[in-house]
């Protein structure tokens, strides 16, 4: 067992480290079974050598975020977490060199780990990119805020976003209302990143104007999609007919973002996933990039991760 200090190089930095009734050194300390203790103008960590080290790192890459005007939260604290547990906390603060997009309260819009970075590159470099892994990892709303980035610069003139109406076996005819009142809680996640990302008002008035249409996957059959960024989300729940007939929709001067995750296909029957197919099928096309995630990307509360993780070894012990 060892104790060490941490001083930040601007005092007044303590307390952006600290985080609102030591939340970001609750992170640390039940992350890495330590004890770490904020006493005024530095930080004690008592703990095991190698977690105090990791702790350490963590503390001096959130200081140099500091140091450059950047405001950190929890999610900043759990990915220098992640990165230290790879020795990787030297490449930290070039996650937040890049502003991506502001949303509609004028907040920056930064990648968050490795796995995103190297997500965004994809989908800026390449004509088709499928993201595959598991959930609160960001892919849609990433590929939300790469499509608006995109239709902001001229880049494209409309977004569409889709996903096949499929859940937990549950019917469409069974739900109340017309068509689309039956169809939107299926893209209810679609219509929150667009409204954290351009805010409700501005958002309605693209849809109402036919510049961002978001629709379920049975309606991208038959069209052409020319000057447009095309987001697929939920792609395990396509069949392998339905996949096919998507990436036949790509047009000229358009972009196709394909996201999923292979552990929660609600298709039902024996019916085989169209993305689990498409990965072997696609995968010597250089226009294609397939970026997987893993528990590691996840950029939600540590406990999802730790969640996934969980169900992960459940099914391979199985």
């Amino acid at each position: 067992m060892v104790q060490t200090n941490f001083i930040p190089k601007n005092p007044e930095n303590i307390q952006k480290l600290v985080g609102i009734n030591d939340r970001n050194l609750t992170l640390l300390a039940e992350g890495y079974d330590t004890n770490v203790v904020d006493i005024g103008n530095q930080i004690v960590i008592d703990g095991e050598t190698n977690s105090v080290k990791k702790v350490l790192d963590v503390l001096k890459a959130l200081d140099q975020v500091l140091e450059t005007g950047v405001t950190i939260s929890a999610p900043d604290v759990v990915s220098a977490m992640k990165m230290a547990d790879k020795g990787t906390t030297e490449y930290f603060a070039d996650l937040y060199k890049k502003i991506l997009i502001r949303d509609a309260k004028g907040k920056p819009i930064r990648v968050k780990n490795m796995g995103q970075k190297k997500y965004v590159e994809a989908i800026q470099k390449s004509d088709v990119v499928f993201g595959i892994g598991p959930a609160g990892t960001g892919k849609t709303f990433l590929a939300v805020v790469c499509a608006v980035a995109a239709f902001k610069k001229g880049e494209v003139s409309r977004i569409v976003l889709t996903r096949p109406a499929i859940e937990a076996g549950e019917s469409l005819g069974f739900l109340p209302g017309d068509l689309k009142e039956k169809v939107d809680p299926y893209l209810r996640p679609i219509y929150d990143s667009l409204y954290a990302i351009l805010g409700t008002n501005t958002t309605d008035r693209l849809m109402e104007r036919g510049v961002i249409e978001v629709a379920p996957l049975a309606y991208m059959r038959g069209r052409t999609l020319d000057d447009a960024f095309v987001i697929l989300d939920e792609a395990q729940n396509t069949t392998d007919a339905q996949m096919k007939m998507f990436l036949t929709r790509l047009g000229f001067n358009s972009k196709m973002i394909v996201n999923g995750d292979m552990t929660q296909v609600d298709l039902p029957g024996r019916q085989r996933s169209g993305l689990l197919d498409a990965r072997h099928i696609l995968k010597q096309i250089d226009q294609i990039k397939f970026v997987q995630f893993s528990a590691n990307d996840v950029v939600r509360h540590p406990v999802v991760a730790k969640i996934i993780d969980a169900y992960e070894k459940e099914g391979t012990q199985n």
